[in-house]
């Protein structure tokens, strides 16, 4: 359907991939994986005809349509929710109108001999074709469906899109994208901006109603989930799997090794010749066979073994001070702006120790109960916290409240402690800080570094209740897994607020969903509840 043909990309003197090749099948859900740098997101635009190639092409015939989420938008808000969304559906209705006016004029014409009346008539017959061909749609129900599975409420649908934050105007193009159908959805970083109810209806959709899909992920379960093929970028080359992510693991290990094998055979091989070299050079009767290996090693491709970052790097939080039996207490609190009420009438309570997840769809009040829980906002009822709680917070907008001058290095040499600071530039390497980087002074840095050094200071500072509101958002699958451990090892108490399923699975012994403006405990863990819940969630979603 699309052919990839011998792609080449390079920059500065640089070449980020070259001679790349290969075909995307219709029904073919890819997973597009690499390590941050590889070149995934170049690769993906220029497939959707964003960027061009330093040489190559991409070949599709003309009525297959690429449709493109990138992950950062410049949207116009100039309509409402439902409105934009429509757009969808506006080549079907300009369509449309045009059949219209043409068979007016062919109503009112007289010139049936005349070339023109011809083409109207060749017009008409190639619009019908195509508008009839379409499925008979209610287009207002499907905009409806699809921005109820993104987790927009049938209230939102006649407000202006200006009134929404840059992740709920993503979901607004992402429902624009899913009601096209296009051959080829494009997706690159597609839920950072969605929570779990609307992950779930998202993965449904794309498994079971969407064309060829390719998509640029850190979220594993997602990926998982939704694809049967894997393409890795690395080191200029690409590596294609028929294969879901997590098999492709497997996969990659076991060619590694085999390249590892070759590669040792190969250099006993060169190094045995230099040696016959550097024995008989100068010796006349052995002067062909030293020349004939000297040309060998001159044609010989030199065997590269691909970049996997072995690094063992296990981090623990610092030992977390004794707090008191019950470091959190919400009893009977609700909160409202104006007639908005977000909850009401919630209690819980969280013991010393315990690690619990809140969930929700996104407005339902779960970083309003973190704000409330912290003292940062007034509410009917009472919040306490206990004795001797010291709180680590991560919240969404964590990274603009950083000290822009300091450098990285200095940000977290400020925070750390004992044998830990020796280990610092080891902990910037986990996070994707390497070599002159933590030299940068963080006001040059971009929003999703400025969140990962966030993460890493937070990590070295000694506190007993951790709070972390979305804190996977910016971090690569070997970073989340990083925190993820140290997470577990964490012997104070923590509350996660997180749409990442992989990432939760393992972290939580309870529950407190928010939902219908009340929160529900559920003494039971993340990995049960989810479970629980995922049939249920697509049901109703799809109402």
């Amino acid at each position: 359907m699309i052919l990839v043909d011998n792609l080449a990309v390079e920059f500065s003197g640089k070449t980020l991939f070259e001679d790349i090749s290969f075909v995307i099948n219709p029904n073919d859900k890819v997973a597009l994986m690499g390590k941050n740098g590889a070149g995934k997101s170049t690769m993906m635009k220029i497939i959707a005809g964003v960027d061009q190639p330093t040489r190559g092409k991409i070949s599709k015939p003309n009525d297959v349509v690429i449709a493109y989420l990138p992950q950062h938008l410049l949207t116009e808000d100039d309509c409402t929710v439902f409105e934009e969304a429509a757009k969808a559906f506006s080549q079907v209705h300009s369509m449309k109108a045009e059949m219209d006016d043409l068979n007016k004029q062919l109503e009112t014409r007289t010139d049936y001999e005349s070339e023109e009346y011809m083409k109207i008539i060749e017009r008409v017959t190639e619009l019908g074709d195509k508008y009839y061909a379409l499925e008979e749609v209610n287009y207002d129900a499907e905009v409806e469906k699809a921005l109820k599975g993104l987790g927009f409420k049938s209230t939102d649908f006649h407000r202006q899109t200006s009134e929404f934050s840059g992740g709920w105007r993503m979901r607004i193009e992402l429902a624009k994208i899913l009601l096209q159908k296009p051959d080829l959805i494009l997706l690159d970083e597609p839920t950072n901006h969605i929570d779990i109810e609307s992950v779930i209806w998202l993965e449904d959709f794309l498994v079971n109603k969407a064309n060829a899909v390719m998509v640029i992920s850190h979220d594993r379960a997602f990926i998982d989930n939704i694809t049967n093929r894997t393409i890795e970028v690395t080191m200029g080359k690409i590596y294609d799997y028929k294969a879901n992510y997590s098999h492709y693991l497997q996969l990659r290990e076991e060619r590694r090794s085999h390249q590892l094998k070759a590669y040792n055979e190969q250099q006993k091989v060169i190094n045995d010749n230099k040696a016959f070299i550097e024995r008989f050079k100068g010796t006349y009767s052995k002067t062909n066979q030293v020349a004939s290996r000297e040309r060998m090693l001159e044609k010989m491709e030199i065997i590269e073994i691909d970049e996997v970052d072995n690094s063992s790097l296990r981090l623990r939080f610092p030992p977390a001070p004794r707090s008191g039996d019950y470091p959190v207490n919400v009893k009977d609190v609700s909160k409202s702006y104006g007639e908005h009420v977000v909850f009401k009438d919630a209690n819980l309570v969280i013991e010393r120790g315990e690690k619990v997840a809140f969930v929700g769809r996104n407005g339902e009040g779960k970083s309003t109960m973190i704000k409330a829980i912290l003292g940062e906002i007034e509410v009917d009822g009472m919040c306490s916290l206990g004795h001797n709680v010291k709180v680590g917070y991560f919240a969404q907008n964590q990274a603009s409240l950083l000290d822009e001058e300091l450098t990285i290095f200095q940000t977290v040499d400020q925070v750390a402690e004992g044998d830990i600071r020796t280990q610092i530039k080891t902990i910037l390497g986990g996070f994707m800080f390497q070599g002159d980087d933590i030299d940068k002074k963080v006001k040059v840095l971009s929003g999703g570094e400025k969140t990962r050094l966030a993460m890493v200071k937070l990590l070295l500072e000694p506190v007993n209740l951790l709070i972390l509101d979305e804190p996977t958002n910016h971090l690569d699958l070997k970073s989340k897994d990083v925190l993820k451990e140290a997470l577990k090892a964490f012997d104070g108490t923590l509350i996660l607020v997180s749409h990442d399923r992989d990432f939760l699975k393992g972290l939580s012994s309870k529950v407190f969903e928010f939902k219908n403006k009340r929160v529900i405990e559920h003494f039971e863990t993340i990995d049960a509840f989810l479970e629980r819940n995922k049939i249920a969630t697509i049901a109703e979603l799809n109402l």
